[in-house]
């Protein structure tokens, strides 16, 4: 029997770990909530104005690309080899095509999809699974694939808005609509090839280092091919733009600019690498997408947009699922796995080992 004094330690008892991150939690919701932030601020302005999204990204990109220089200093320190630095200017024009095609997904697709297709990384995971899972688990992967993929044929028919979705009766569609219904999976293909893009480039990043300093030295380089890569496209679509609409000035939005680069390039990185590191949440994860959906859930409601919030919530809690089921190494053999030898480099980090790092 226990005694009372035994009894009242237990209850004050607590896990210093859970009370250690929940600072590190509280950075990473505020930080994923202004990002979201400035995904809906860019949506109102290039939708409002018509404003170019391979000109607006180019331009946020420069400011962004000269702090990460100016913060980071990859020219001072030890110095970098090839092996490092070529990998980085690669995964700069794919940084580049990403942003492009995140951009027009945004502007064709609406805030909600365009957040949500990002998660669409996590098919890297499948790919995984074929490849080093067990053959028993492959359906089980697929079965995640599956369920990721009803989620975004969901979300292109209109479910997370009210007009649209089977769960709101007040309005109907028209013929219209339907139409445009019919278009929608062909428009979430672009804003899916860029969440697929991101994945990539958050992988090769962690495979060329896997210090946390020196991976930060080389994302500064990557954003600064990103940037070059992307100066020839810009110029070009502001040439066309000049000789089609000349006579048609562009109203400057400082928010709209400056949340897109402070919150949703240079300050989500950092919050990104803080969850990563320390609270072992890569991107492609359902916890991940728990904290965006709330955010998206405020933002939608702040900004009186088409929203369905039965909808929303069913279409992500099945993309959840999918993630879930796509991303998971075996469970059984987690601990057989990491003491495996894995000095050849194939999966990298030990610590990513419950969730493709995407």
């Amino acid at each position: 029997m226990m005694s009372p004094k035994q009894v009242s330690e237990d209850r004050g008892s607590y896990n210093p770990a859970t009370f250690r991150h929940t600072p590190l939690q509280i950075i990473h919701i505020v930080g994923n909530f202004m990002r979201i932030w400035s995904v809906y601020s860019m949506y109102h302005y290039l939708s409002q104005t018509g404003a170019s999204v391979v000109l607006f990204i180019f331009c946020c990109l420069v400011p962004s690309s000269i702090i990460f220089l100016v913060l980071q200093k990859p020219w001072k320190g030890r110095s970098l080899s090839n092996t490092q630095v070529v990998p980085s200017i690669i995964n700069g024009g794919i940084t580049a095509l990403y942003f492009i095609l995140w951009g027009k997904g945004l502007k064709s697709c609406g805030p909600v999809r365009a957040i949500l297709a990002e998660y669409s990384g996590a098919v890297l995971g499948v790919l995984s699974g074929v490849l080093y899972g067990r053959r028993g688990h492959v359906w089980k992967k697929v079965g995640g694939l599956v369920a990721m993929l009803a989620s975004f044929y969901f979300l292109s028919q209109g479910w997370a808005t009210a007009t649209h979705s089977p769960f709101s009766f007040s309005d109907k569609p028209d013929a219209g609509s339907l139409t445009e219904q019919t278009q929608g999976m062909k428009e979430m293909i672009v804003p899916i090839c860029a969440g697929i893009l991101s994945a990539l480039r958050r992988v090769i990043a962690r495979r060329v280092s896997l210090k946390n300093q020196l991976k930060r030295r080389l994302h500064a380089i990557t954003l600064a091919a990103a940037t070059c890569f992307l100066f020839p496209v810009a110029m070009w679509d502001m040439i066309l733009g000049s000789t089609s609409d000349s006579s048609i000035e562009l109203p400057f939005s400082a928010w709209t600019f400056l949340s897109s680069i402070l919150f949703g390039v240079i300050l989500i990185f950092y919050v990104d690498s803080i969850a990563e590191e320390r609270l072992h949440m890569v991107f492609s994860s359902p916890r991940h997408l728990m904290v965006a959906g709330g955010c998206i859930i405020i933002m939608e409601i702040v900004y009186k947009m088409d929203f369905s919030l039965l909808g929303f919530l069913i279409c992500s809690a099945i993309l959840g699922f999918g993630i879930y089921e796509a991303t998971s190494l075996e469970r059984v053999r987690k601990d057989s796995l990491q003491n495996s030898d894995l000095s050849n480099g194939i999966f990298g980090d030990h610590i990513q080992m419950s969730s493709l790092p995407t």
